[in-house]
């Protein structure tokens, strides 16, 4: 039986993992670890094991990883500043004799592209190497679902999509299509010591999608480019934090305006213009198009389109 254990087991990406990991009879197989146990307490009666482990409590980790094989690391949300919680995460993984870890990257970490993401997922990477273990990087793009279904119904309901991309492409991808990358990676052989690059099937640049999201739901979102400067204007104006406080949203906004506005100048300057056909190659499928995305939730979307007077 190979154990596995995954961290952050109570957030988005760890959830839809459990469940599809669950569905394919591995249940009693699993060990999640969460810092709050009780928004998990229902997995227990499913067959799941769960264990109390902190990111910031590098002493509470070790206990929790103990018995597992494989480790699903899934970065945690202290964008920024989260490569010492990783380490602790590693470093236990190491201690409890974790053999393979995978681990939730990002699409270029490359020290030429400016997201302040990519500094954080390029150390991690660095440590996992470092670490002896044998690994798997899923390098996620833009998740489709954070732009449209977080961003877009402010987008919907203001008629405006303030942007500093200046037009440049990135292939967004569905989060759904990310987990099940990693589902294939913790349960089919022959995925170590490798990289991933888990993108959408298109390259599509914001006007490109603000084109669709009118003509599928009958709204009017007009793209207007601006500057850096103008976009922390604007997330200091809904009162989103610069620097990450956890656990913490602003309209609809999981992030601060540090990751934000770099990760526009990322797509501006190209260091996200990747798109690859790892989905269909981990899952043999191909992956989901932002337009699918707005028209799975199109009823959701159109809820925010302005009543006319």
């Amino acid at each position: 039986m190979t154990r596995i254990v995954i961290t952050g087991a109570s957030g988005q990406y760890g959830h839809m993992a459990t469940d599809k990991l669950i569905a394919l009879g591995r249940a009693e197989d699993l060990i999640l670890i969460t810092r709050t146990p009780d928004k998990l307490a229902h997995r227990k009666d499913q067959g799941c094991e769960v264990r109390y482990g902190d990111f910031d409590k590098p002493e509470t980790l070790a206990a929790a990883i103990q018995g597992a094989d494989k480790m699903l690391l899934i970065s945690g949300t202290r964008v920024g500043a989260r490569v010492i919680q990783h380490k602790a995460a590693i470093d236990a993984a190491m201690a409890a004799g974790v053999s393979h870890i995978a681990y939730t990257s990002f699409v270029n970490i490359a020290e030429s592209n400016p997201a302040i993401v990519a500094l954080d997922h390029r150390e991690t990477e660095e440590l996992i190497k470092a670490s002896g273990l044998a690994w798997t990087f899923l390098r996620d793009a833009h998740y489709a679902d954070a732009m449209i279904l977080n961003a877009g119904p402010g987008f919907i309901a203001s008629g405006t999509w303030l942007t500093s991309t200046n037009g440049a492409r990135e292939a967004m991808v569905w989060r759904e299509d990310c987990v099940d990358c990693a589902v294939a990676v913790l349960t089919t052989p022959g995925h170590e010591n490798h990289a991933y690059h888990i993108t959408g099937p298109h390259r599509e640049n914001f006007a490109e999608v603000a084109e669709m999201l009118n003509r599928h739901l009958g709204c009017t979102i007009s793209v207007i480019e601006t500057d850096d400067d103008s976009m922390y204007a604007m997330f200091d104006a809904l009162g989103v934090p610069r620097e990450p406080v956890d656990d913490q949203t602003v309209a609809g906004l999981p992030w601060n305006s540090d990751d934000m506005v770099s990760f526009e100048r990322a797509i501006r300057e190209g260091a996200l213009d990747i798109c690859s056909n790892d989905v269909e190659r981990l899952t043999g499928r191909k992956a989901r198009s932002v337009e699918e995305i707005i028209l799975a939730h199109a009823d959701f979307l159109k809820s925010h389109i302005p009543a006319k007077a």
